[in-house]
């Protein structure tokens, strides 16, 4: 399948700066464009700029874990890596009594990367095996058991894209440019099917044979996703620690329980992460829906920027905190953030052609787990456009069928932990009620 000479890439994230950068070495020719809509990249509201991403090959699907290998194997052996852009510190897996769900995903996880990474993976059968590889957490971390994968590691994700874009500059073979796009731009009378390009929020436009949409959580503004993907806020927060918590922590492996979804990465300097791999929240609001006739209108989950996260989610990290490192259990947050996955039914992304309009591929569907495939993801979206991608991938990426609305709250990938369909502004307002209340 023939790539066209002129594509504008819209989206500066990870799908589109791994794009970007393939197709450069592929297709030299191709006049390609990359539109963000924020003056900076990385882009402060994206979901890949924050100071680390767990990178792993622990999945319970096979076909992402083999993805996830060859992309580690770039991480530790080439550029992408370098400069402390991955550190290979080791994840641990852990899992609670009587949580079958979590188990059973660890467990398949397990089998899975025990054949791709052989004697870097070991199962941990109590909860004193846990401590023993992880002798700073706890000590009463309530699981009971898990295994660690030394394989494992995590990157600094605001330094990599910051990295690609770079990369992207020396090369000199794409044009930059910043703007929002309001919506997409159609053909004439005789073809309103085919996407010509994108008209932007100032009311200018432009133009592209091929128009790849790299938009994360705010593809629903821009194509219809209804019952494909849906945009979720995951909480996630930073504290400040000592040098001497600095020393003690540094060296650990990743914790991830698939309980309750909480995680904390080796702090660099001085500075901790806690974060949940959860449902979140989703944010619906009445909006145009994409491409519908006489401006029919929906509840279209899109994200909010700069918004606190609601006091229950401080209060679960607090009290994870207090299992994994009690003695800052109470510390104040000195910073919170929601971060705005773009989740699909399964988990897969969605990488193909769009179905209905020609001149328009969409590579979005991040599902909370693309990041950590950046070194390769651009290989495949570019294999995608070529018509060459593998078959599992293509199977896997292909326009999804939707799901029921009314019950699509997030992935259902056995990854996912907490409450479903929690919606991020009535929480917020309860916490404003009570804030009120308090001072009464």
């Amino acid at each position: 399948m023939a790539v066209p000479s002129n594509i504008l890439i819209v989206g500066a994230g990870v799908f589109g700066l791994s794009t970007a950068l393939s197709l450069t070495k592929r297709h030299p020719t191709s006049q390609v464009t990359l539109l963000e809509a924020s003056p900076t990249i990385p882009n402060p509201h994206g979901s890949s700029v924050d100071t680390s991403r767990i990178v792993r090959a622990d999945y319970s699907n096979p076909i992402y874990a083999r993805l996830a290998v060859e992309a580690i194997e770039r991480w530790r052996n080439t550029e992408w890596g370098h400069e402390e852009r991955y550190i290979q510190n080791g994840l641990l897996l852990v899992y609670p009594d009587g949580d079958s769900s979590g188990k059973d995903y660890a467990l398949k996880s397990y089998h899975n990367v025990k054949q791709l990474e052989g004697n870097n993976v070991e199962l941990l059968a109590s909860e004193k095996d846990v401590l023993r590889v992880a002798p700073a957490f706890g000590p009463n971390l309530g699981v009971s058991g898990g295994y660690i994968n030394w394989g494992s590691g995590w990157s600094n994700a605001e330094e990599s894209v910051r990295y690609a874009k770079k990369k992207l500059d020396a090369e000199g073979r794409v044009r930059v440019q910043t703007g929002e796009v309001n919506r997409l731009l159609f053909g004439d009378a005789t073809d309103k099917r085919k996407v010509t390009g994108v008209v932007l929020s100032d009311g200018s436009s432009l133009t592209a044979d091929l128009v790849i949409l790299a938009t994360g959580a705010w593809t629903a503004k821009l194509i219809d996703l209804r019952g494909r993907a849906v945009s979720t806020g995951q909480a996630l927060a930073y504290m400040h620690i000592t040098d001497d918590e600095q020393r003690r922590l540094a060296h650990m492996p990743t914790i991830l329980n698939f309980s309750t979804g909480m995680f904390i990465l080796p702090p660099r300097n001085n500075l901790l992460k806690i974060a949940c791999h959860a449902y979140g929240y989703i944010n619906t609001k009445p909006a145009p829906v994409p491409g519908a006739k006489n401006g029919q209108l929906a509840n279209i989950s899109l994200p909010d920027v700069d918004v606190p996260i609601p006091k229950a989610a401080e209060q679960e990290f607090r009290l994870a905190l207090k299992q994994l490192v009690p003695s800052i259990a109470d510390r104040p947050f000195c910073k919170t953030r929601v971060c705005w996955y773009t989740d699909t039914p399964e988990g897969d992304f969605i990488v193909t052609h769009h179905p209905d309009y020609s001149g328009l591929f969409v590579a979005t569907g991040g599902s909370g787990h693309a990041y950590k495939f950046f070194p390769v993801l651009g290989d495949k979206v570019v294999d995608a456009l070529e018509g060459t991608l593998d078959k599992e991938l293509r199977d896997s990426w292909a326009w999804p069928a939707p799901v029921d609305e009314a019950t699509f709250f997030g992935t259902e990938d056995g990854s996912r932990a907490g409450p479903k369909g929690m919606h991020l502004t009535e929480e917020l307002a309860k916490d404003k009620k009570a804030q009120r209340t308090s001072t009464l």
